[in-house]
């Protein structure tokens, strides 16, 4: 790995603390610079904004969330375990880097400010992604046809976006048994509403 890499993804990273821990909106170019322990230039010579570092972890994550519902949807797959598989990986997302989770759900996916806006399509992307799952089931009659697909899949993000927001804001450790827990309560919930 380059040095320039190396430097890139140390100020991403501590970007993503700095942003988890004082909001983004309330942070410094400086805050940042600190954090990762390099000269404030040298940010600017990777990023040319704050908010292009927050683009940046945004858009990383989310291609790789997009990438892992094309895969569940494209798999020889139960919808249910295909809904289980994209609940999985958002939960263990968290599991594997709470504070990044809370920079994407605070900062971006919630924020009904540029941020928001700027990303609405890539958003879209994983509710019709998700909605895809549900119309193949519809059409097999393993969901029922009664049911919008693309609210299917919006109740589903909504839910698991909801669950991430209390882990957020909640002062308490998860523990390994909740965060199995979630993942099949999550799909329950959803596919129950659904069934044929």
């Amino acid at each position: 790995m380059s040095a320039t890499v190396d430097k890139r993804r140390l100020i991403l990273d501590a970007a993503v603390r700095v942003f988890a821990r004082q909001g983004f909106h309330t942070c410094r170019v400086s805050d940042i610079a600190d954090e990762a322990g390099v000269a404030y230039g040298l940010v600017y010579h990777y990023f040319p904004s704050k908010e292009t570092i927050l683009d940046t972890l945004f858009l990383e994550r989310w291609n790789l969330m997009l990438a892992t519902i094309e895969d569940a949807r494209a798999a020889d797959l139960a919808p249910r375990e295909k809904l289980q598989r994209i609940a999985s990986f958002i939960v263990e997302s968290y599991r594997h880097d709470p504070d990044v989770m809370k920079v994407i759900v605070v900062e971006v996916t919630r924020a009904a400010n540029t941020f928001g806006r700027t990303h609405v399509e890539r958003i879209m992307q994983a509710y019709e992604g998700i909605a895809r799952i549900v119309e193949q089931a519809q059409a097999t009659g393993v969901f029922r046809r009664d049911v919008d697909a693309l609210f299917a899949a919006q109740a589903f993000y909504g839910l698991v976006e909801q669950v991430l927001t209390q882990w957020i804001f909640s002062a308490g450790e998860v523990s390994a048994e909740e965060f199995e827990r979630i993942k099949l309560a999550i799909v329950e919930m959803i596919c129950v509403g659904l069934d044929g």
